[in-house]
């Protein structure tokens, strides 16, 4: 049963753009360094990444416009595979046979529950948290 106005944890992604965009999280776990992928966003719609409480501090994302080719990146090098993928370790990405891209550090502090809204501007999304 859940109390009137109690906050739903989740790390979500909106998109705020007026193109479908293909997103990939990372984040640490106990077997290791995660990627997951791809969720696809429509246009002016959000998507729940992850499910409940934030286990993690640090969260990493990086996203791809699919119709202009804009990407959301940033300075951490994770794995990522063309298709639906969930990858163990962030090493040796080519040798695996996946790619690497540069996934932008989200950092969570103690909050249960994260936001991130992608805009028109590749590689400026806001944050919030709940």
């Amino acid at each position: 049963m859940f109390a009137a106005g109690a906050a739903h944890a989740e790390f979500r992604v909106c998109n705020g753009t007026q193109n479908l965009v293909g997103v990939a999280i990372g984040y640490r776990a106990e077997e290791g360094w995660i990627t997951e992928g791809w969720w696809q966003v429509p246009a002016s719609t959000c998507a729940t990444l992850i499910e409940g409480e934030l286990q993690s501090r640090y969260y990493y994302l990086y996203a791809e416009d699919a119709a202009r080719g804009g990407r959301w990146t940033g300075d951490i090098n994770m794995c990522v595979a063309e298709n639906e993928f969930k990858i163990v370790g962030v090493k040796d990405c080519f040798a695996r046979g996946y790619q690497q891209m540069g996934f932008k550090e989200y950092d969570t502090g103690r909050q249960g529950s994260w936001m991130v809204q992608l805009s028109d501007t590749p590689g400026t999304p806001q944050e919030s948290q709940n």
